[in-house]
């Protein structure tokens, strides 16, 4: 005898990742920035927004849980980009907040984002100083080292996107979505 058994498959959270667009976002990534370069690495004391803040876009990551569809995401991933230059463009303040970091795909999405929708602005140089324990991943994203330096202390390279592996995201308020991880 047979007996059919339904079982409740829970719904996968799915993360967002698109341009920030209300001050709540703004707010949440200003906040985490802070937890990340301010208290966790002690880089600047206090605050660490600058007048590249003024001009510069933030992208998000918005951790959605599929159970409670009318709750906004939380903001757990952030990065800012802008235009130095014409064609010029530069990323920076990539910070993930640090229950989110296994995920693996969070930083990778925002990068790819931050680079995709500067391409489709006229980007044609996309460039970012990045950590140097942050190396790895960047060149699995097809960036290449342009110089190694120190920045605030750390080691830092200058590294610069290869645009021919970032195709131009003309929707980046609608943005990136990628589901959370399982367990093994």
């Amino acid at each position: 005898m047979s007996r059919d058994l339904c079982v409740e498959v829970p719904a996968i959270p799915v993360y967002r990742i698109r341009w920030a667009d209300t001050r709540r976002e703004l707010d949440a990534a200003y906040g985490l920035r802070r937890a990340v370069f301010c208290e966790e690495q002690q880089l600047f004391a206090g605050d660490d927004r600058d007048a590249i803040d003024d001009v510069a876009q933030l992208l998000v990551a918005l951790r959605t849980d599929p159970d409670l569809p009318a709750e906004p995401g939380e903001v757990v991933g952030t990065v800012r980009i802008h235009e130095s230059e014409p064609g010029v463009w530069y990323g920076s303040r990539l910070a993930v907040a640090a229950p989110y970091r296994r995920q693996g795909r969070i930083g990778a999405t925002l990068i790819r984002l931050a680079v995709s929708s500067a391409h489709a602005l006229g980007c044609r140089r996309f460039l970012a100083h990045v950590q140097t324990q942050n190396v790895p991943l960047f060149r699995r994203l097809h960036w290449a080292t342009l110089q190694e330096e120190v920045l605030l202390g750390r080691s830092h390279h200058l590294m610069e996107a290869d645009l021919n592996h970032y195709p131009p995201c003309h929707t980046p308020l609608s943005g990136l979505v990628i589901e959370e991880r399982r367990a093994p």
